[in-house]
């Protein structure tokens, strides 16, 4: 079961997220070989394309379990004001050669115009 956050941004500003990623047992997660993807959207049946993906990132080490997320001030500037909805999925191919995909992270985004 993915967690769930809220966040404000103000348009026309970076954002960037940090996730640190444990397990049940409180442990750093290993994401060595695994993939992140990140959107957001107007509303969850948005189909006029106004979907944003994140500039995702697992830095090194991968062992530390830090997932960032990052909009630029570009793509905030392009949002509408308003509520957004997004989610983060975490990837990885199984020894099965299965692609396992976990929603990690959803919920929504509350962008605020800007007065600058």
């Amino acid at each position: 079961m993915s967690q769930y956050e809220e966040f404000e941004i103000g348009q026309g500003t970076d954002v960037t997220i940090q996730l640190n990623l444990v397990n049940a047992d409180g442990s750093k997660k290993d994401l060595t070989d695994h993939s992140v993807a990140a959107t957001l959207k107007k509303g969850y049946d948005d189909s006029a394309g106004e979907a944003v993906s994140f500039a995702t990132q697992i830095p090194a080490p991968t062992t530390d379990g830090t997932v960032t997320l990052t909009l630029t001030n570009a793509q905030t500037t392009a949002l509408r004001k308003g509520r957004h909805v997004y989610d983060v999925e975490l990837s990885f191919v199984d020894s099965d050669g299965e692609t396992i995909i976990e929603r990690i992270l959803e919920g929504r985004f509350n962008v605020t115009p800007s007065v600058t």
